[in-house]
């Protein structure tokens, strides 16, 4: 075979490849695949290796485990401060998202308002509200740490002790300190909440307010007959990332309570922490993990029996 052939040869198998990548190129599969990539490796395989070992007895402590089935959900299950745990996760969870969703159609509807007849403030307000969302929850424990703290170096102590109020024990107290768990995540995540409606308040159509308010209908009535109507798709997806974000609650809790006084703050995600590395029972650890998938699970599946009444989103 001659110099020339080889070359002719090579040159019409490097034009092939270029056709195929460049076909490639024109196909979604090249723009899905690294998305597709990053969900498989980053959550799918946690995901699938956290089932598999809450059906384990792994420990940190131990090199080597073994399969137990479901003896680690029955050591979580049957101990008494998992349920301990349970009714502070309902209550932190129930208080936090109802209050979020409230506060978050409050400020939707306001900034909505002051958008549409030109206010001045609107974009301050947006940015405010934002900057809680975007700062990291480590960071918000603290800052409600610094707020809260039971000293006269306390900002709302502080203020307390100038209007002739005694010190409160925000912190100490454990109802007040579940109560302070409770404000500090609703501040935190009402401005997602307010994101996801005030964008689903874009999508009403204006023409309806207009019909309602010839026939006479109030501010209130518009907004149950109207705007909850059409956004109800929006709230549903709301309702579902920020219960899912408020049961997997962790590092603000972590960083402001630690879970105390006792176990009055102390969740199932911070439970969870603890049984994997303070007690280093990765396997009951998993079988938690695996516990609060399926809650979120099964509320996802209530507020589409709720929300979607067969209806397409």
């Amino acid at each position: 075979m001659s110099t020339s052939d080889v070359s002719q040869r090579l040159w019409s198998s490097l034009t092939a490849v270029s056709g195929s990548f460049e076909r490639l190129q024109n196909t979604p599969v090249t723009w899905v695949a690294p998305a597709a990539f990053f969900l498989l490796v980053f959550r799918l395989y946690p995901l699938v290796e956290a089932v598999r070992m809450s059906f384990t007895d792994m420990s940190l402590i131990e090199p080597g485990y073994e399969y137990v089935g479901f003896e680690s959900f029955v050591s979580v299950v049957s101990s008494p401060s998992f349920w301990t745990m349970g009714r502070v996760t309902i209550i932190f969870v129930a208080a936090s998202v109802t209050l979020q969703l409230v506060f978050g159609m409050i400020l939707a509807l306001a900034i909505d308002y002051g958008v549409s007849h030109k206010l001045s403030g609107t974009i301050s307000t947006r940015v405010a509200v934002l900057s809680a969302w975007v700062i990291p929850g480590i960071v918000i424990g603290i800052l409600w740490k610094i707020m809260l703290i039971e000293t006269n170096y306390g900002v709302i102590n502080y203020m307390l002790l100038q209007v002739g109020f005694d010190v409160v024990s925000f912190l100490s107290d454990p109802q007040m300190a579940l109560l302070s768990t409770i404000m500090a995540n609703t501040w935190r995540g009402t401005a997602f909440s307010m994101i996801m409606l005030y964008a689903g308040l874009q999508q009403v159509p204006t023409h309806l307010y207009d019909a309602a308010r010839v026939d006479g209908a109030k501010a209130l009535q518009r907004f149950r007959y109207v705007t909850l109507p059409q956004i109800k798709p929006v709230v549903f997806i709301n309702l579902v990332l920020i219960t899912i974000y408020t049961l997997n609650t962790f590092d603000m809790i972590m960083s402001l309570t630690g879970g105390g006084p006792g176990h009055a703050t102390e969740v199932l995600a911070l439970f969870m922490y603890f049984e994997g590395f303070q007690r280093f029972n990765l396997g009951e650890a998993a079988a938690v993990a695996v516990l609060m998938l399926l809650v979120n699970v099964v509320m996802t599946a209530v507020y589409m029996r709720l929300f979607i009444d067969g209806e397409e989103m």
